[in-house]
């Protein structure tokens, strides 16, 4: 028995891999993924350079926005990018799922093995269970890879304390290739530089392997992602960044938010360690930090490793608060003026590794005590932990969405509104589309009631589309277009003049018109209120819509057709500005 114990952790974690990876074949694009920030973003995008071969185009014009600079979009030499050039998307979306599961897997195994001064079957089996815990976490997938191989750096850094071996500093330069530098890079980089002052001061001695590393890792950064830094070193045009509205709070809403992100994460981190991860956490708090008061030993208290992680969720709390203190803001700006407008409080993303790494350490502290039972509960916590993260239908749930979804509808005959991947994109239909209408490459299009998306993953040019970083020019154009609408709505206006990064067609009574449903509950309007003449100005030629235009004549479109099937629950109608 204890000879199977010892393969236990690997054993279940390649199930769970080998699982998931039947899963998705047998389901396939039926499966119902993430849309937010995800198949109306990335997914789209990588789809649309693949398409257009501008993928690894140097000086090249991406086809949407009205042909934005391919260099705004992430770096092809980046491992999770590079999925979507060599593999059909919906395939690259489940590998670098599977790609995120296996390297949080590896780096917490070794992580956790080099940290630990005894090691038995449990203490691998438990490493490799957390790993597997931190592999699942439903976080931004097009940064699932950059996440999951946060403690892989933390252990290329102490072995590179340790051991000073060149391959450890090329490692380290490569990092970048499974990172990415503004949600990860540059915070890393940042906690580096002050450890190398933390280490000066502590050993009184310069530790040079940390400070060549933080140099090495800068460097890598810069080669891997050299599309990004060449925006931000030698571009000078002005980026809707430059003009994006800082929201800021009052004492009391900033300490809500300190607690709330604390408590339940945020949009892109949704960890769900409320459930089982922060109470236990709370619980071995008290007992840990009691003993040493019982003790009499207070400096035990400031080195326990455990305290320093809790001490880190908190300051990564705060400065996420103090993001949207505006004396804090005006301070960065007056100090350190290249980072206005920098979200520094990303560091919030380090935290769900944080409390994996601290739920480690309980169990194993229990694994160590020598009892039967403490070991098991170590055992069940963490195995406790990974199914309220697979049960909980967070947004990037994908497993749990479309397991859901699926048996509802294929067992209990309950039709889904929301759309899987293949609705979603529906390729068959715009195939045909393109095909009737005549399309060519490079004629431009936008989209309504539904997300430009769409388009761009089925090979259509658009004027409209999803960014955060893009020319402030463009936008001023763009918005002659939407005009008509956002003087009719002031909340929309707010929201595409104070950020703008979502560069839609809007309705002009309903606040959103763009829903990833099949039906179109909720239009109440079917006029469309845009400038036709400023349309043309941007060498529109084409208009794709799911709402059928009232009014289309009188804004000068024309109807070119109405389309439907292929297994495709939309409806779309086409209309021309020519």
């Amino acid at each position: 028995m204890k000879r199977y114990m010892k393969h236990f952790g690997t054993a279940f974690a390649c199930v769970f891999i080998l699982a998931v990876i039947i899963f998705y074949a047998c389901i396939g694009e039926n499966s119902y993924i993430a849309v937010q920030d995800n198949m109306d973003l990335f997914i789209a995008q990588f789809a649309m350079l693949r398409n257009s071969g501008t993928f690894f185009g140097l000086g090249s014009a991406a086809p949407f926005l009205g042909g934005v600079s391919r260099d705004v979009l992430p770096s092809e030499l980046s491992l999770y990018t590079l999925l979507y050039m060599f593999l059909p998307s919906f395939a690259a979306y489940v590998t670098g799922y599977v790609l995120k599961v296996v390297i949080a897997i590896v780096s917490c195994r070794l992580l956790f093995l080099d940290m630990v001064q005894e090691k038995n079957e449990h203490t691998e089996n438990l490493a490799t269970l957390t790993g597997l815990l931190y592999g699942v976490l439903n976080l931004f997938p097009a940064f699932g890879i950059p996440f999951s191989a946060i403690p892989l750096i933390v252990y290329l850094l102490r072995k590179v304390y340790a051991e000073k071996s060149l391959k450890w500093y090329v490692l380290i330069f490569l990092y970048p290739f499974i990172s990415y530098f503004s949600y990860i890079g540059f915070f890393i980089i940042g906690y580096l530089f002050v450890a190398v002052i933390i280490f000066w001061i502590k050993d009184r001695k310069f530790p040079l392997s940390l400070f060549i590393s933080m140099i090495l890792l800068s460097l890598g950064s810069v080669v891997f992602e050299y599309r990004l830094f060449y925006m931000m070193l030698f571009s000078d045009t002005a980026t809707i960044r430059d003009t994006m509205v800082q929201t800021y709070f009052g004492t009391g809403d900033m300490l809500r938010e300190m607690w709330d992100v604390f408590l339940n994460g945020m949009m892109h981190i949704e960890d769900v360690h409320k459930y089982v991860i922060l109470p236990v956490c709370g619980i071995y708090f008290l007992i840990l930090n009691g003993s040493y008061i019982v003790k009499k030993n207070v400096k035990g208290m400031f080195t326990d490793i455990f305290n320093l992680c809790a001490l880190l969720l908190v300051l990564d709390c705060v400065v996420y608060g103090l993001y949207y203190s505006e004396f804090v803001n005006n301070l960065i700006k007056t100090v350190v003026p290249p980072l206005t407008g920098f979200q520094y409080n990303r560091t919030v993303f380090f935290n769900p590794f944080i409390w994996c790494a601290m739920l480690f350490i309980i169990v194993y502290r229990l694994s160590g005590m020598g009892k039967k039972a403490a070991t098991a509960l170590g055992y069940i916590l963490v195995m406790a932990a990974g199914a309220a993260v697979l049960l909980s239908p967070t947004r990037y749930n994908d497993l749990y969405n479309t397991a859901f979804y699926t048996v509802r509808q294929n067992v209990f005959g309950n039709v889904n509104d929301d759309l899987n991947y293949r609705e979603f994109y529906s390729a068959d239909l715009f195939k045909e589309i393109k095909k009737d209408i005549g399309y060519e490459d490079g004629d431009w299009a936008v989209a309504y009631g539904m997300h430009p998306a769409v388009l761009e993953y089925n090979g259509i040019s658009t004027l409209d589309g999803y960014l955060g970083f893009y020319p402030q020019s463009y936008k001023e154009d763009f918005r002659k277009i939407i005009a008509p609408a956002l003087e009719r709505k002031e909340n929309t206006r707010i929201y595409f003049d104070e950020w703008g990064a979502r560069c839609y067609l809007y309705s002009g009574t309903d606040d959103t018109i763009v829903m990833a449903t099949k039906s179109m509950t909720g239009v109440t309007d079917r006029d469309i209120y845009i400038d036709t003449d400023a349309l043309k100005d941007l060498g529109c030629k084409y208009l794709f819509s799911r709402i059928e235009l009232s009014n289309a004549a009188d804004v000068g479109l024309s109807l070119i057709g109405e389309y439907s099937g292929y297994g495709s629950p939309y409806t779309i109608y086409v209309y021309t500005s020519d």
